[in-house]
């Protein structure tokens, strides 16, 4: 059963060269796509479920024994976010046609969209350091070609500043594996965790850790590294920007999350100090962000910045509870985050515009979309008893245990913010007396509504399903505290 580990990076990266050969057949490509990604889902669920019965998945690929060979490491965390990645995904594959024209989707759209899924799966897998920059490559060649998506000349213009930047970040990166490499001989993430706990020089470990964090921290958007993250993630098709919104930020996190819970953790007092601090600035400097503009598409991806700030925050405090809380609020954000991003597209094509200042009364024409906005908004806020609302009371929680008076404070001013930043799309774009003059699209919007509703209907379970969910993240924290687990998971010692 070990092979299963492989498929949800199999599948995708096949299905991508497939419709890469179909290209010319736009329909057949559709529909293909589209059976793909069910097909895909339900191989991960699968998974999932293997993995709830019976313990990690682990493949050691070319029949190499850890650590010597490609080690894929299907552990419930891995599992659990590839899970999710594959429900943005297949809402995505629906969104699609409803929202590219023919043009952009003759420009291979549909096999960027499934190598980013293939990247974004074995950064989530992989159990090598070096093969995580691979798959960061992976996803980032995707994330390319889909910026671009169209040739616009504002999509060039920020298609440049996006490459430079994630560009200077992966020599960074793989310049910091070389340095690690050369102090415990080895880039199997279980044999790294094993072999750092008799280093010596534990400065020059600390100093790797901290650059390992400033590469990943760029991938993240966490402050003062947020600065090409906006404009970059409005410019393209609003299903483009809804898969970067979703996926593209979290892998960052989740790589933070796992490198500085089994591998850096012998100065915590030094690294996870420095998280607290850029995870309150973070929060501030992103809700500031989304307060600051009229544009609902920039609101929205303005306030991926304070949830990464969040999700950072429950790792600086380092217990058990505000980990979980970052694991829950991460599962939460991927899926509210691709549903928010899904709307405020679909929005701005209803109202023919972005600019808040020039909507009103949208509610009569769009009820459906309406509610499912405001649904998504509280969600996001962490209204109880929604799945924003689950994860923040973990991180509030574990904050207050740790005495974190300061960041707690900072977190519960900016959920407010993030409200009201969120709440006036609503009550401006709304709610008001309805335009008479206003000629309605309802056929497009009853077909943006229902992967619209697909991703909110999950975003909705996590809250008031926490009861089911809520087990598995706590044993998932459980395992990410004590490195001894995943190190005999993976070497089998």
């Amino acid at each position: 059963m070990s092979n299963l580990a492989v498929l949800p990076i199999l599948i995708p990266l096949l299905s991508g060269i497939i419709a890469a050969l179909m290209n010319r057949k736009q329909r057949a490509v559709r529909v293909f796509s589209t059976i793909m990604m069910l097909v895909n889902l339900g191989v991960t669920a699968y998974i999932g479920w293997y993995v709830f019965q019976n313990g990690p998945v682990i493949l050691e690929t070319g029949g190499w024994k850890a650590p010597y060979g490609i080690i894929l490491v299907g552990d419930m965390l891995a599992i659990l976010l590839v899970i999710t990645t594959n429900i943005i995904g297949l809402a995505c594959v629906f969104f699609a046609p409803k929202s590219l024209s023919e043009k952009q989707e003759s420009f291979y759209f549909y096999t960027f969209f499934f190598m980013l899924i293939s990247g974004v799966s074995g950064a989530f897998l992989t159990g090598d350091l070096f093969n995580l920059f691979v798959f960061f490559e992976v996803l980032l060649m995707a994330s390319y070609g889909l910026i671009t998506l169209g040739g616009e000349k504002v999509q060039f213009r920020e298609s440049i500043k996006y490459v430079l930047i994630n560009l200077f970040s992966s020599i960074l990166f793989v310049t910091v594996v070389s340095f690690l490499y050369s102090v415990v001989g080895t880039v199997n993430m279980a044999q790294i965790a094993d072999r750092v706990q008799d280093v010596e020089q534990k400065g020059i470990l600390t100093t790797i850790g901290i650059l390992l964090f400033f590469v990943f921290a760029t991938k993240a958007a966490v402050f003062p590294l947020y600065y090409w993250l906006p404009k970059s993630y409005v410019v393209p098709n609003p299903v483009v920007s809804a898969l970067f919104g979703a996926l593209l930020t979290k892998v960052g996190i989740y790589s933070i999350l796992r490198m500085f819970t089994i591998i850096f953790v012998h100065e915590v007092d030094l690294t996870h100090q420095l998280f607290l601090w850029l995870a309150a600035l973070t929060m501030v400097f992103g809700v500031v962000g989304a307060l600051s503009t009229n544009n609902i598409k920039l609101i929205v991806t303005y306030n991926i910045i304070p949830a990464v700030g969040f999700m950072l925050m429950g790792i600086g405090i380092f217990t058990e509870v505000s980990i979980a809380g970052t694991v829950y609020y991460l599962i939460h954000d991927m899926v509210v985050k691709g549903a928010l991003f899904l709307l405020v597209g679909a929005i701005a094509y209803l109202a023919g515009t972005s600019d808040l200042r020039k909507m009103h009364g949208l509610i009569h024409h769009y009820p459906v979309i309406g509610w499912l906005f405001f649904i998504a908004c509280i969600t996001l806020a962490g209204i109880p008893p929604f799945s924003g609302f689950i994860g923040k009371i973990l991180l509030l929680k574990g904050g207050l245990a740790q005495d974190q008076i300061f960041i707690v404070i900072i977190g519960l001013i900016t959920s407010l913010l993030i409200l009201f930043s969120m709440i006036r799309i609503f009550i401006q774009g709304f709610w008001g007396e309805k335009d008479e003059s206003f000629q309605p699209d309802k056929p497009k919007a009853r077909a943006f509504a229902w992967p619209i509703g697909f991703l909110v209907f999950f975003s909705v379970f996590l809250g008031v399903g926490a009861e089911f969910v809520y087990p598995i993240v706590d044993e998932i924290s459980n395992t990410l505290l004590d490195p001894s687990i995943y190190i005999e998971s993976v070497l089998k010692e």
